[in-house]
């Protein structure tokens, strides 16, 4: 029997820097504030997740650069034992 895979989470980009009042409607996810651009991630964001984060981001007005699928970690061999 195999486990269900799980999500490996998104990267979202958004051009320019996103203010501390536009970060509060992404309180659940990771905020990294760059010089020319903002990153939006979550490793446990699903699919029907990120529809509604790119729904609040066209709702605020903000330009989207860029969706990436991170990538998912490799599942721990269940034959190894110094994996437990």
């Amino acid at each position: 029997m195999t486990d269900p895979p799980t999500s490996p989470g998104y990267e979202i980009r958004i051009r320019g820097r996103v203010s501390d009042t536009f970060q509060h409607a992404f309180e659940d996810l990771n905020v990294r504030v760059n010089p020319v651009e903002t990153v939006v991630w979550s490793p446990e964001l699903d699919q029907g997740a990120l529809y509604g984060v790119l729904e609040t981001i066209e709702s605020l007005g903000l330009e989207l650069v860029e969706v990436r699928r991170l990538p998912s970690a490799p599942a721990p061999n269940r034959l190894n034992p110094s994996n437990r």
